[in-house]
Formats: structure tokens, sequence, C-alpha cells
């Protein structure tokens, strides 16, 4: 798998740095509080996580699954719901934990998707930001590392469904995903 990046971008220890520091912002913002982190899978499974482990007060957890890529690169901006909720997330404070922010506009839908069952809150912690990408007024609370434009796999991003398993996060070699965009 290696071979197939430029290089690494970000490795294991930058990334339980950067996530524990995240954990302990979460922690104290919600002190007393009992916060619901939604993963949105598949690509945050693995950064939601280690968060989970990060953050030292008690958290409820649950699940989404939406589309907007298909086989492209680049967001088709058609968002899909694939898997929803199973709690009621009315009057709750909601973390929506992704792995890379690049348009936006999935998050944006998702936030205005999930707004109609009335949470008390609702913010987004995601591990990479991507702000030149941008297409959504959209500024995520909690940012792990912002990217420029670079096509990176591991740590639960994929291209294809490969690469997540990778324990660093690296920039795909180019000529592997060209004839995507």
């Amino acid at each position: 798998m290696y071979q197939d990046l430029e290089k690494i971008l970000y490795t294991r220890a930058d990334l339980q740095q950067r996530v524990n520091e995240l954990g302990a912002q979460i922690t104290k913002d919600y002190e007393g509080k009992f916060p619901l982190l939604i993963c949105l899978l598949k690509g945050s499974c693995i950064f939601f996580a280690d968060l989970v482990r990060a953050i030292e007060t008690h958290v409820e957890l649950d699940f989404i699954m939406v589309s907007s890529y298909g086989s492209s690169v680049n967001s088709s901006g058609n968002i899909v719901i694939k898997k929803d909720l199973s709690c009621d997330i009315s009057d709750r404070d909601v973390i929506i934990v992704e792995d890379i922010i690049d348009s936006g506009l999935t998050i944006s839908y998702l936030k205005k998707y999930l707004q109609t069952r009335k949470p008390r809150s609702i913010s987004v912690c995601t591990l990479l930001n991507q702000q030149k990408r941008r297409k959504a007024d959209l500024t995520p609370e909690y940012i792990g590392f912002e990217l420029n434009s670079e096509f990176v796999v591991g740590y639960g991003l994929d291209f294809a469904e490969r690469f997540r398993n990778l324990p660093e996060i690296g920039i795909l070699k180019h000529e592997l995903y060209e004839d995507k965009e």
C-alpha cells in the first residue's frame, strides 16, 4: 500500500496527539453535558473510535451513513442517506464526527437534515479540513488539520474502498486517481 503514496502527511504520532487535543477540547466544552457523537460512516470510523476514547466525559454514540461521491474523487452534490440514526436527537447536544470536509456539501446537507429533529445544538468535528475546496458556507467547530488540495488516504480515508487500514495519512499518487476526477 505504501508504494501507492507520494508521502506520509501525518504519522501515527501526529494523529494521536491531535486527536487527544480534540478530545480534551470537547471534554472541556461539554463538561456536565451528555453529548451524542455521530460517526459519519465509513471514513470516520477509525478517527471516531480514537476520538471517543480521548473524551473524558459521558457520551452516547450513533452512526449514520451518507453517500455523495459514488466512484468519483469529487462530491457529486447528490446526497443519499444510506443508514439513518437509531436514537432520538431532540433536545440533545450533537457532534457530527467527519473524516474530511472538502466541498462541505455533505455536512451542510446533514446538518439541515438533523435540524429537523430539533436537537439542542449541532457541532461538527472533522479530522481534516480542505477550506480551499469549500462550496458550502460551513466552518467546523473542531478541526484536526488543515489541508490544501491533496488527495489523502489512510486512517479511515479511502480511495475505491482501499487504504482505510493505513495507520497514517498519506498523499495518494496522482496517477492512481487522475482518470476519476
